[in-house]
Order: C-alpha cells, then sequence, then structure tokens
C-alpha cells in the first residue's frame, strides 16, 4: 500500500462524504478508493469510517487521524515545491468555479496569457451561477460575488461588480422611460432569483443621500445572467445587470440606459478557497493571477464606478 496516496484518498473521501464523489474527483475506480481505504484501516489497526448505503462519516479515530493526514500532506507537498521547479513552473489539473457573465466576458477572454504564463497548468472551469460546495464537488476554488456567509473557506477580495439599470429601445418606445425608481412599479422588469434559495432579488438605487430598495414587478424571472441579459434585448422589460455584461448592448443600440443619474450598491467579488486544505502552487498562481486581472480591469477594480453614460429620453427613443 501507498500510505501517502491511501492518506490523500482517505482525505478526499472525508471532504466529500462519499466513496463515489472522492473517486470521480481522484479520477480512480470506487474499488481501488475502498480498497485504499480499508488497508489504511488494517494497517492502523482503527475504524476511520462509518459506512452506510446513504452516507459516510467519520469515526473519532477518523476525525483525528484526518486533521494529522492534513497537515502531513501539506508538509510533504511543500517539501516537494522547495526542492522542484513547481513554484515556478506549476502543473497538474486546477477546477475553478465561477459565474457564467463573469467567465465569458471577463476571465476567458484573458486566459490565452494564463496559460502562456502557466503551460503546464490543465484547468476545468465550471461555469454556472448555482453556488457549488467547493468541498464536496472537489472545486480548488471559486470566483464569487456577494457576501459570504461560509466559515470554511478563505476568501480574498479581488474586485466589485457595479450594476446599472436598462431596456431595449421597443420597450422605452412602448412604455416610456422612468425618470424615477417608484416609476418602475408602473413597468414591466425582468427579475433574477437566486439558484440556492430561489428568493427573487430585490432592486435598490441611490443618489446622494436617497436610497431606496424595492421588489420589482414583472412577467418573467431567470437565474442565468446571459439568459437574463437576453431577455432584456427582446424587449421582455427593464433591467439590472452588471456593466460590463450590458456595455457593448449599449454600444451597439440593443440597449439604453434607465435611470442613469441613480446608482446601485456594488457586490464584492472573492476570490475563495478552502481553508483546510494546503494552497497548493496552481491555485496561488491563479489567485494571484485573477487579482491582478481584476486590478487592471476598468469594471471589476475596487472602487470603479459604472462605465455606461446615460442616455437621454429621446436619445432613447431614437436610439
Amino acid at each position: 500500500m501507498n500510505k501517502l496516496q491511501a492518506m490523500e484518498v482517505f482525505v478526499q473521501v472525508v471532504d466529500a462524504g462519499s466513496f463515489t464523489r472522492a473517486a470521480e474527483m481522484l479520477q480512480l475506480p470506487k474499488a481501488t478508493v475502498s480498497t485504499l481505504v480499508q488497508s489504511l484501516e488494517t494497517a492502523l489497526s482503527a475504524k476511520l469510517l462509518h459506512r452506510t448505503t446513504r452516507m459516510v462519516t467519520v469515526t473519532t479515530d477518523g476525525a483525528a487521524y484526518y486533521e494529522r493526514c492534513i497537515r502531513i500532506l501539506s508538509d510533504v507537498r511543500d517539501a516537494e515545491e522547495s526542492l522542484s521547479r513547481t513554484r515556478l513552473s506549476p502543473s497538474g489539473r486546477l477546477r475553478v468555479d465561477m459565474a457564467t457573465g463573469l467567465a465569458s466576458e471577463i476571465l476567458i477572454p484573458a486566459l490565452p496569457a494564463f496559460f502562456e504564463r502557466y503551460p503546464d497548468i490543465l484547468m476545468e472551469l465550471g461555469s454556472t451561477d448555482r453556488p457549488v460546495d467547493l468541498i464536496e464537488e472537489g472545486v480548488d476554488c471559486a470566483i464569487r460575488g456577494g457576501d459570504l456567509f461560509d466559515d470554511n473557506l478563505i476568501a480574498r477580495r479581488v474586485g466589485v461588480i457595479n450594476f446599472v439599470t436598462a431596456a431595449s429601445p421597443d420597450y422605452i418606445a412602448r412604455h416610456g422611460m422612468p425618470r424615477h425608481p417608484r416609476d418602475l412599479d408602473r413597468h414591466r422588469c425582468v427579475n433574477y432569483f437566486s439558484a440556492k434559495t430561489g428568493k427573487t432579488y430585490d432592486w435598490d438605487f441611490h443618489r446622494g443621500d436617497e436610497t431606496i430598495e424595492i421588489p420589482m414587478p414583472g412577467v418573467i424571472a431567470l437565474n442565468d445572467s446571459n439568459g437574463y441579459v437576453r431577455a432584456g434585448l427582446a424587449g421582455l422589460g427593464i433591467i439590472q445587470m452588471a456593466d460590463y455584461l450590458l456595455e457593448k448592448h449599449v454600444a451597439s443600440g440593443g440597449l439604453v440606459r434607465v435611470l442613469g443619474d441613480w446608482a446601485s450598491k456594488p457586490l464584492p467579488v472573492h476570490i475563495v478557497y478552502p481553508q483546510n486544505r494546503h494552497m497548493s502552487a496552481k491555485v496561488r498562481v491563479f489567485v494571484e493571477w485573477v487579482a491582478e486581472l481584476f486590478a487592471r480591469h476598468p469594471h471589476m477594480q475596487i472602487g470603479a464606478v459604472p462605465r455606461l453614460e446615460p442616455v437621454s429620453d429621446a436619445e432613447a427613443v431614437t436610439a
């Protein structure tokens, strides 16, 4: 038995809570994963896991051994990296997750530069607006917008998302241009709902000392940012979305700015990774690269303001 491999497999099973999920993440046969854990238990003369048909839980001995394994594996990786070129040329599979709009508009167009710098990293990029469980799903790091509530994650703030309100010229021609957020009660708006909770998000506006947060009337709600923008372009209603997703559509005339003299609360963006895991070289360089990318990006840099210029009523109707 390769004890280090068995320890890595055991840690993954505990994190995933399942032999099947651990095998998928490690790209090993389930039988191999099960055999390695059983061999580890035999060698230690201790039961590490409780197994049922529905779930796997760690025993008291297993929990103590898990913490030791985390430290040992971290020390081994540190030793390997200190004696190799890994810090200069990190390699291996890197699993990343982020929202669809952020991936398509910000990250993916910049990835050629990342792979030119780190050609030996193999990235698996999950692009979904559904929040994933990093530990259970074997994700190395994720880029997330909004407040964070998971104490098991280390977070580094790397940017900000600014929101603007817009609609198609056809919608404005048919329904008129709202002049105050309260006017939206008489309009149709496209809502966005949380893929995790199912809750529809309220809209917020502020101007000077005045702040308004209101639920929006609408006939459709979506939970995918790209689909949400398409709904606005189709004239289904007024939308409120990240400025980097709307900029090209405003420039082309597909959308016009609404309530341009009002701002919405910006959303902080963090890159997060599990705190109980050694931060490998490939995760470290990706985190630093993302921080550099967002710090240079006109939409994402902390302190950035919405970059779309307000459009007058006359321009909106005739655009």
